[in-house]
């Protein structure tokens, strides 16, 4: 028996492929609208065949597109979005208008038809945190220059919860915003900057483990299929509307002794070297110094919280890199183009 139908932004993306499994394990129809850009085909391979699953490549960018899925569906999960500071810096219009422009359509059609919207955004809007304490919801934004670009995608993603919260403000838009605190996992890739993918690759390969900066910068990092199950439980709880949730594990760790571990795991034998940030993004990027979660408000409402620490994530996401190349044989080839 159907849950009803369900549209995921970015179903194709590393996080909404997760989430679009989820929802069909769960009785939904999943309609997933991706333009493949960072997402993948190979995320959904073992889905396309289901008659419950649908995927619409194109864009959230496409109106037409948009309002015919937001019409046809009960509820949105709003992923898509330009993401890792490789592609925000090398296609910052790409990312404005992606990130700002995309949610502005979903809102409008949320809106227009009534339906339930969750909007994914990032801990980056908390900006350059320098204390190393647990960020809340209600903290303030702390950014660097004006001049640096690395902040180009926290703007953004701040502008869709302003969106959001003016949805619902206005015109009562039955909304509620996530924000997460670095997802990991299988499929993540490490080809935009994402950390422990990166790493994990270099280091299976043999290859140096590039930490960018000192690596005296700390993440929290939070499983995928926890991050996911804090979305469903967001925005099943229908008694919320209008608020902001922080997503994400209380678990940090230093970034050069997140190298240190993936070698050891991997028993490789790559050394660590050290690469300054002009050298790999070029001038106008910086780096913030901690990332960690409060998650007292999300824990009280709906009883959510991570579940699988570092070590099996870490675990996941090598096991996955190193049969990546077997999973790719037993595709085979692609299939012809028309």
């Amino acid at each position: 028996m159907t849950n009803g139908k369900a549209l995921v932004t970015g179903g194709a993306g590393f996080i909404g492929s997760h989430l679009c499994e989820r929802l069909l394990a769960d009785g939904w129809q999943v309609f997933a609208l991706d333009d493949l850009s960072t997402g993948s085909i190979d995320n959904v391979a073992d889905l396309r065949e289901r008659p419950d699953f649908h995927l619409v490549v194109d864009s959230v960018l496409n109106a037409a597109v948009v309002n015919e899925l937001v019409y046809k569906c009960d509820v949105v999960y709003h992923l898509a979005a330009a993401v890792g500071v490789r592609l925000i810096v090398e296609r910052p219009v790409h990312t404005m208008v992606t990130n700002v422009q995309g949610t502005e359509t979903v809102l409008e059609y949320c809106n227009r038809f009534g339906t339930r919207v969750l909007v994914a955004s990032s801990s980056e809007i908390y900006g350059d945190h320098r204390d190393e304490r647990p960020l809340a919801e209600e903290d303030r934004r702390v950014y660097g220059p004006t001049t640096e670009r690395r902040w180009l995608y926290a703007d953004s993603k701040a502008i869709d919860e302003f969106l959001a919260f003016a949805y619902h403000q206005e015109r009562r838009l039955d909304c509620v915003v996530a924000r997460l605190f670095n997802t990991v996992g299988p499929r993540q890739s490490g080809q935009y900057g994402m950390v422990i993918p990166r790493f994990v690759q270099a280091a299976l390969a043999g290859a140096p483990v590039e930490v960018h900066g000192d690596g005296t910068q700390t993440r929290s990092f939070c499983h995928v299929s926890d991050t996911v199950r804090a979305l469903v439980g967001l925005m099943d709880d229908r008694g919320i509307s209008g608020e902001v949730f922080n997503v994400g594990s209380t678990e940090r760790v230093g970034i050069i002794d997140l190298a240190r571990r993936v070698i050891e795991l991997t028993a490789s034998e790559s050394e660590i070297v050290f690469v300054p940030y002009e050298r790999v993004y070029g001038l106008g990027v910086e780096d913030t110094l901690h990332r960690e979660p409060a998650i007292d408000r999300i824990s009280e409402v709906i009883g959510w919280r991570p579940s699988l620490d570092l070590e099996r994530i870490l675990a996941d996401v090598v096991d996955y890199t190193r049969t990546a190349p077997v999973r790719a044989a037993q595709a085979g080839p692609p299939p012809p183009s028309d």
